[in-house]
């Protein structure tokens, strides 16, 4: 069947590449990527996105700092919605404690068309594998505390160190590559096409 979603996919493809504008602290676009009602749930934070937004902005005066790299989005349709998987990678950089980390994780997207504008209903992140990056070197940095770190999964343990390190609290577990975690959200994200008018 031909595929007559070009300029959908490019509008969706844009709202994902977007996410530029957190790492910029533009934070009246990164708000128009959202609906009003849109929910967030990532490793520090789940909520609604306009929380989310203030909640970047106050961390954007810490200590931790970070980029994303973002794919190209899988997306699946269903009338005027899509539920569109994006790889992603994080690297943070914890300027007090000269630690940084790199996450391998996915975004898994709710994202409705509504009154001919595309935008994200909910967010959910999938931490796949990640690891701490030494900007001056291991003798650099700071000592880790090992009984920390070891609360968290290994995928994610080394941003929720920073972002502990930092004053957030992080409370999990958090969905992991192939948990049950992440097939519910899958199946949810499904169920929700399913019910598409």
């Amino acid at each position: 069947m031909q595929d007559n979603r070009i300029a959908d996919r490019q509008a969706i493809g844009e709202l994902m590449t977007g996410w530029i504008h957190r790492d910029r602290q533009d934070w009246d676009e990164l708000a128009r990527l959202f609906h009003a009602d849109a929910t967030v749930r990532i490793l520090w934070f789940s909520g609604p996105a306009r929380d989310f937004i203030e909640g970047s902005r106050r961390m954007s005066a810490g200590p931790l700092r970070s980029k994303h790299f973002i794919g190209s989005p899988a997306i699946r349709f269903a009338g005027d919605r899509a539920f569109v998987e994006t790889n992603t990678i994080l690297i943070a950089d914890h300027l007090d404690a000269n630690l940084g980390a790199t996450v391998h994780n996915r975004f898994l997207d709710r994202v409705a068309r509504i009154d001919g504008i595309w935008r994200i209903c909910h967010r959910d992140s999938i931490y796949d594998m990640g690891g701490f990056a030494y900007p001056f070197g291991t003798s650099g940095a700071e000592p880790i505390d090992a009984e920390t770190l070891h609360r968290h999964p290994r995928e994610y343990a080394a941003l929720a160190y920073l972002l502990e390190r930092t004053g957030l609290t992080v409370t999990g577990p958090f969905p992991t590559r192939f948990s049950d975690q992440e097939r519910d959200i899958l199946d949810a994200g499904r169920a929700w096409l399913a019910e598409s008018p």
